[in-house]
């Protein structure tokens, strides 16, 4: 059996060992396991166009059953130690900018809807090609504003950050009346403190114990202080969301309820054509260059030698990781739980050994276990787990450095693309600003022969998506 595991996943061949492979599954999972806790309070943070909101126990725990699955199904069949789980940046999209315009199931139908679409474009060889088309440092801004973005949503759920539009002063301002002067805004900075601490030392599973800790705080804080819930606008030094106290139970049979319930057709009823299309793109353009990067990087953290990147720049078996990437993506939006994508934090399994899909099975088996503890979901408060939100909106944006600000082509798209994103709370309008500036300014220089063809159909719909208002007074 040893000699079919080693033959099959070429782990001598890759210079590593059974127990390398077994540290560096564990690593991974311990760096990414916070989605199984954060995504169900991004995706239950939003409603849909009728109010309602997803079940938080059932969204960690599908969460959970659809990371555990990908990862075991990318371990498998690519044989690369690559993770997969529910999308940063594309579960907020789904959340505050899909849901509000239709159901939760006709937001997740967009979501299988794109999956199946990369999946098509993986098939036929296109996605690399559209990958190439939008210039590097465009794709570097998108993960930064998408950053950043992340960053706005993490004070704004924490309270750290609120709108003060009925007072005369700025829009927005720190805490309540300018001050912290809350049990939850002060467990929300000591976590944050915290949790900056354990990255800077560079302590494995930083965000995860940042995450537990703030939890436990915030568990004695509401054991002494009574603080209670601001939802209802009675308390507005209250929680944000759920009030931190320990469950009846911690184990448990998982919800999976939400299995199933999307509806592929239901969005474009209920929102309209276009606004669908552009959805459905955007969702593409959001998650479509994720991988590509994600496992260029995380095969060049394995060095010459470990065998992930070939000669021509890329990992062994390209085609079956964007495979595995477009079906994750798929059977998130299945699952109600989002896209599910590759993570960079597979890095840190690489740096610990892992050199190949054993990790992966590792990996994917602890989040399967996730599962049987989903009701402590509802012991973390929005100010514990939004301090998760800002690191790794700064982990997205220190990428900034590698965008040219002394070259204008590319350098105010990149900004435009950045700010945008968060400054209007939509990932959607930061990418098609970015590219709309980007072609623009190459035709006005006289250089639209730079700009592929492929991104002139890009832009001419995001033209029609900043468009869509007038079009649809028109055809209404």
């Amino acid at each position: 059996m040893a000699m079919t595991l080693d033959g099959y996943f070429e782990i001598s061949a890759r210079g590593s060992t059974l127990s390398r492979e077994v540290r560096g599954g564990l690593a991974t999972f311990f760096t990414m396991a916070y989605i199984v806790v954060l995504n169900p309070l991004i995706l239950g943070g939003g409603k849909d166009k009728f109010g309602a909101t997803l079940d938080p126990v059932a969204v960690a725990a599908a969460t959970a059953l659809v990371a555990g699955l990908m990862t075991i199904l990318m371990g498998t069949l690519a044989r690369f130690p690559l993770a997969l789980a529910a999308g940063l940046g594309v579960n907020a999209m789904v959340a505050y900018e899909i849901a509000p315009k239709m159901t939760w199931a006709d937001a997740m139908g967009l979501v299988v809807i794109e999956g199946l679409i990369i999946g098509v474009l993986v098939l036929t060889g296109l996605r690399e090609k559209i990958f190439h088309s939008v210039p590097a440092q465009l794709k570097i801004a998108i993960g930064v504003g998408i950053g950043l973005f992340l960053t706005v949503i993490g004070f704004v759920d924490a309270g750290f950050v609120r709108s003060t539009m009925q007072s005369s002063g700025p829009p927005i301002g720190l805490g309540v009346g300018g001050r912290i002067i809350t049990w939850p805004g002060l467990v929300f900075v000591l976590g944050l403190l915290f949790t900056i601490v354990l990255v800077v030392r560079k302590v494995k599973a930083a965000i995860l114990i940042g995450i537990a800790v703030s939890t436990v705080l915030a568990i004695i804080v509401e054991a002494f202080a009574k603080v209670g819930s601001s939802l209802g606008g009675s308390k507005p030094a209250g929680w944000s969301l759920n009030v931190p106290s320990w469950p009846d139970k911690v184990f448990d049979l998982p919800d999976l309820s939400l299995l199933g319930k999307f509806s592929l057709l239901g969005s474009w009823q209920e929102a309209g054509f276009i606004v669908a299309v552009m959805f459905v793109f955007t969702l593409l353009l959001t998650d479509f260059f994720d991988t590509m990067g994600t496992m260029v990087a995380v095969g060049q953290q394995a060095g010459p030698e470990g065998g992930l990147i070939g000669p021509d720049g890329m990992p062994p078996r390209t085609r079956e990781i964007l495979l595995v990437d477009s079906v994750a993506a798929a059977a998130g939006g299945a699952a109600s739980v989002s896209s599910n994508t590759s993570y960079i934090e597979s890095a840190s399994g690489v740096a610990e050994g892992a050199r190949t899909g054993v990790a992966n099975l590792v990996t994917g088996a602890l989040f399967l276990l996730a599962m049987f503890v989903a009701p402590l979901v509802l012991v973390v408060p929005f100010e514990a787990a939004s301090v998760a939100l800002v690191v790794v909106g700064f982990l997205m944006m220190s990428s900034i450095k590698l965008i040219d600000w002394a070259d204008y082509e590319i350098a105010i798209p990149a900004f435009l693309a950045i700010v945008i994103m968060p400054f209007t709370y939509s990932i959607s309008n930061g990418i098609g600003a970015g590219v709309i500036a980007y072609t623009l300014i190459k035709l006005v220089r006289g250089k639209a022969r730079e700009v592929p063809t492929l991104l002139w159909v890009v832009s001419a719909l995001f033209v029609v998506y900043f468009a869509r208002g007038a079009i649809e007074a028109v055809i209404n």
